[in-house]
């Protein structure tokens, strides 16, 4: 029997737990039961109680998702503002090469 053991950082954890704290603070806000929100989310009441908690296996989309159905802001931008950013990462992702090899040259800089 094998078991996957999977850790996470505090910082991960932490920033998990907090956007699980601010849907279920935005969710509460807009008087929402958690049965009402996860079924406009298309996910158990179960899977919801996870992504309040912070849980780092719930699937990431499932829980933007379901921030996305509170109007709750992922990013500190508005949608045509997120477009914008998304198309100068892509430029600037065009720019670089597609794959990255670590450098088999060791460059001697003890001078």
């Amino acid at each position: 029997m094998r078991i996957d053991q999977r850790t996470y950082s505090t910082t991960a954890l932490e920033s998990l737990s907090l956007l699980g704290k601010l849907i279920k603070l935005a969710r509460k806000q807009r008087k929402m039961t958690a049965a009402e929100l996860a079924e406009r989310a298309g996910i158990s009441r179960s899977t919801l109680q996870r992504v309040e908690k912070g849980d780092p296996k719930v699937e990431i989309g499932i829980v933007f998702e379901t921030a996305a159905l509170l109007g709750l802001p992922l990013f500190d931008a508005g949608q045509s503002r997120l477009s914008d950013m998304q198309g100068r990462i892509d430029d600037k992702l065009m720019l670089l090469p597609k794959s990255v090899r670590k450098s088999s040259v060791v460059v001697d800089d003890d001078f």
